[in-house]
């Protein structure tokens, strides 16, 4: 995939370390009313983030509260990074060093994944490490973010474009949605070094998915399963939506905020009207319940009665509130009110946990793996990381 150098010499010089990501800010006053009610759930947040502290044994990371028990993980696991990551987020809301020194207690037991051979590796890495950097810079914490990338760059294909997804039995090369999140990791190894390799795996690896992940209406398979030799598509699946036609919600998200933030790192404007056509699909889909936080699947069955997937309404809120930083007024208008009408929801009863109540999390109904099944209607720590993200980002609009 050819790369234009004005492309690659951008994407060196545009964008931001970590931390909520937004390189332009809007002209935009936030509502006062809603800044109070962030303000109250960031403390609410960290209050309940020292409960969930006494619940995290010292060797792992918190994924989840499943009847009535706390489930953590292992660093290995993809999640491992938002809880230090939401950790770092919180205490730039609230200034509350306990949380602060929460989060740096969990980056020796992550240190060791910068060597890790998966493709979630900018998870894992980048918003723990990433967000610890952006608050305090350290040569220490750039090593391990370049350690990072070139792990993450080894599982690039040039046959097919992409950097691999899971793993893959011979003659297949699968490929998720997902991994457009991994590539602000590549972007930033670039940015930071100079050596234009990550940038060009990251940018390969976003125009072939948008080539092949997206239907005509711009909602998104989950996985693409390519064939290693030859680039040429094996099979499009949906795995862990409804069905392989359908749109599975936090899909819809994760290509939402990538090709957001793809935008912003490269200002390719290819990505911002990739993102803007994602945007359209979600806004405008006939089951968007009201309120803008989605059922699990656009296509579930039993909508109005299927589960609802804050973590998918978190990830959204968060990349509007970027990508209308980047379109005009009335395009700007309409996805910040859609985010404020997420943030507002999250915020009810109906979502947001009461104190000492959800083990500790944040956000209540999300959903992990229906098919599987695994965490159903459970709180999940990327909803928590992406809810807070989108809280500190709505708080910095019209800041110079």
């Amino acid at each position: 995939m050819k790369t234009t150098n004005s492309i690659l010499i951008t994407a060196l010089i545009l964008g931001t370390t970590a931390g909520t990501g937004i390189a332009q800010k809007l002209n935009y006053k936030p509502k006062a009313d809603l800044v109070k009610l962030i303000d109250r759930n960031l403390k609410d947040g960290a209050a309940q983030y020292k409960v969930l502290m006494k619940n995290v044994p010292a060797d792992s990371l918190p994924e989840t509260f499943e009847n009535n028990r706390s489930k953590s993980t292992t660093p290995k696991s993809w999640v491992s990074g938002f809880y230090p990551g939401t950790l770092f987020y919180l205490y730039e809301g609230t200034k509350d060093k306990a949380l602060y020194e929460a989060g740096l207690a969990k980056l020796p037991i992550m240190e060791p994944i910068k060597y890790i051979d998966s493709h979630d590796i900018g998870f894992m890495m980048y918003c723990s490490f990433g967000n610890a950097n952006h608050i305090k810079p350290s040569a220490a914490y750039k090593d391990i973010l370049l350690t990072s990338a070139q792990s993450l760059s080894k599982r690039f294909n040039p046959i097919v474009g992409c950097t691999m997804s899971w793993g893959s039995k011979p003659g297949e090369f699968r490929v998720i949605i997902d991994n457009m999140m991994n590539l602000e990791l590549l972007m930033w190894a670039t940015k930071v070094s100079g050596d234009s390799s990550y940038a060009k795996i990251a940018i390969s690896h976003a125009n072939t998915t948008m080539k092949n992940h997206f239907r005509p209406d711009y909602s998104s398979y989950h996985l693409v399963n390519y064939n290693p030799a030859t680039g040429g598509i094996n099979k499009k699946q949906t795995v862990q939506g409804y069905a392989d036609e359908s749109a599975w919600a936090r899909g819809q998200g994760w290509g939402l905020y990538g090709y957001t933030m793809m935008y912003r790192e490269t200002k390719d404007p290819k990505y911002l009207e990739q993102a803007k056509h994602i945007a359209e699909f979600i806004l405008n889909n006939p089951n968007l319940p009201k309120d803008k936080v989605p059922y699990w699947d656009f296509s579930a069955p039993d909508i109005p009665n299927a589960y609802r997937d804050a973590s998918a309404g978190a990830i959204y809120a968060s990349a509007l509130i970027e990508l209308a930083g980047y379109v005009d007024a009335v395009a700007a208008k309409k996805y910040l009110d859609v985010a404020e009408t997420i943030i507002r929801t999250l915020s009810s009863d109906r979502f947001k946990a009461a104190y000492r109540e959800n083990g500790g999390f944040i956000l209540k109904h999300s959903v992990g793996h229906l098919p599987k099944p695994a965490m159903i209607d459970v709180p999940l720590t990327y909803a928590d990381y992406y809810f807070v993200e989108a809280m500190l980002r709505y708080k910095d609009l019209g800041k110079k």
